[in-house]
């Protein structure tokens, strides 16, 4: 079910970035250009790179430390790259590295590479601080429950190392539940007077038994009880794009299924480290956790 809320699907503004077109490119050429969006980088932020290159042209990009994957839009010309800032990510000045290499024409000299690089300044995203009271085990687990949450780490290490090579998804993502959100994500929560982590999710009041609907297609990677999340379902979106889905008082769906946008994978409820009934949903690309009410809001419908 697609849920929406007043001025959700926002059309972001962009910031271009025009550079000259090297000699050895033929006239017909279209001049490349980039453009981010949103166009004002906050950390947290998910974004959407655009680039206006020559048709049989081939693209290199790197983030933050992390490659960037570039896949054709609907109209067959632009490429695009869906990555983002982690929430605790470092603010200041970035480079963003874009090299465009044409397409060897077949003439005699070979065509030379177009350097897109760019500083991208990432601005601080302000989030609230959250005092919780949950059970002591999940504050100070014992031997026991260190090995499980050792174990679990590894596990997971290896689920998000190995993404599909092309995009999976399709279109706008949606909420995975009928429920309102809370303006959680970002928040330092201070489970049972500690400091213990940033929340880097989007929490939705969804009661016991509501159904959980897949935010866009892919593939789920994992279906299966951890210690914090409860019964947790990822889904692999492709080229390192996640969605997840914690608290689950059931799981519909297997490891290895494909699922379509909206399809059920689950029933919220209260499992893991929780203080009562809700969905957490979180959104990561490679090693970043982003905002996901900002996915929601961007308009990826002329994309893909």
């Amino acid at each position: 079910m697609q849920v929406y809320w007043p001025g959700l699907w926002l059309r972001s503004s962009v910031l271009v970035l025009w550079a000259s077109v090297a000699a050895a490119i033929p006239a017909r050429a279209q001049t490349p250009a980039v453009t981010l969006a949103p166009a004002e980088v906050e950390a947290g932020s998910p974004e959407l790179i655009r680039v206006a290159a020559p048709a049989g042209a081939t693209l290199e990009g790197e983030w933050l430390g992390e490659k960037l994957a570039f896949f054709r839009g609907r109209d067959g010309q632009a490429r695009y790259a869906l990555t983002g800032v982690d929430v605790e990510g470092a603010v200041g000045p970035s480079i963003l590295r874009i090299r465009v290499v044409p397409e060897d024409g077949g003439g005699t000299a070979t065509p030379k590479p177009i350097d897109l690089s760019r500083s991208i300044e990432i601005h601080e995203a302000h989030y609230r601080t959250g005092t919780l009271t949950v059970a002591p085990k999940f504050v100070a687990p014992g031997p026991e429950a260190l090995k499980r949450i050792e174990a679990e780490i590894e596990l997971k290490k290896r689920v998000f190392a190995e993404s599909a090579p092309q995009p999976l998804w399709s279109g706008d993502f949606r909420a995975p539940v009928d429920a309102p959100p809370t303006d959680s994500f970002g928040t330092r929560r201070v489970f049972n007077g500690q400091l213990a982590s940033v929340h880097k999710g989007m929490d939705f009041r969804a009661a016991t038994g509501t159904v959980v609907r897949a935010g866009n297609s892919g593939v789920v990677v994992l279906a299966r009880p951890l210690y914090y999340e409860g019964n947790c379902v990822v889904i692999d979106h492709g080229l390192g794009l996640y969605t997840i889905s914690m608290h689950l008082s059931r799981i519909d769906v297997r490891e290895g299924q494909h699922v379509d946008v909206g399809e059920p994978i689950g029933l919220s409820g209260a499992t893991g480290r929780v203080t009562g009934p809700h969905l957490h949903w979180a959104v990561r690309w490679q090693n970043a956790y982003l905002d996901p009410a900002k996915l929601l809001q961007m308009d990826l419908s002329a994309v893909r």
